[in-house]
């Protein structure tokens, strides 16, 4: 049987970087692997841990056929690599730090697709990203309208595959919304 895919999204500053990191053991225990995206931004840029490469190399990666998603997002370019297809073959889930705006291709392209679009109250979300410091108060507080606008648009559709995921509280509590619906379990937000 094959694997299925695992398409985390969320806004920036929603903490998919630190669930991710949180739940690495409990997902490894499940078979699911965690991918490592290839952004063109600097390996010292403070986020995620993905490989850094320039512009130009990620065009030439993507050449080659390095990539089995790809998208660009906020100026940058974002690639899922390619050996995602061998691991879901092989029976393993695979969960991908994915983008809202690609989703749709995403769904066309894996089928077998299951959706966490991780939530956070918004004002609290307006402090994490006031305390990353990476962008104004006018850009932040246009980028919190678009998040809430995307998120009610995906939650209008009622889509069986999509699972929101509270991550306001503790960060334990939202591992476990995580697992909960990683293993299938209908009460996982």
């Amino acid at each position: 049987m094959a694997g299925r895919l695992i398409y985390l999204i969320g806004p920036s500053g929603s903490g998919k970087d630190s669930l991710l990191d949180a739940a690495r053991v409990p997902l490894a225990e499940r078979g699911c692997r965690i991918v490592r995206r290839v952004i063109t931004r600097s390996a010292e840029a403070v986020g995620e841990a993905a490989l850094g490469v320039s512009a130009h190399q990620f065009a030439e990666m993507q050449a080659q056929g390095a990539f089995a998603l790809s998208w660009q997002a906020n100026g940058l370019a974002y690639g899922i690599p390619r050996e995602i297809d061998d691991w879901l073959a092989a029976g393993q889930d695979v969960l991908v730090n994915g983008s809202r705006g690609y989703l749709p291709q995403v769904r066309q392209r894996y089928p077998r697709l299951l959706v966490l679009l991780l939530s956070v109250d918004q004002a609290e979300l307006r402090q994490r990203l006031l305390a990353r410091g990476r962008e104004s108060v006018a850009e932040i507080d246009a980028r919190l309208a678009r998040n809430a606008r995307f998120s009610e648009r995906l939650l209008a559709d009622h889509d069986p595959d999509l699972h929101l995921i509270d991550n306001s509280g503790p960060l334990a509590l939202t591992v476990e919304r995580l697992l909960a619906c990683v293993d299938g379990q209908t009460a996982c937000a």
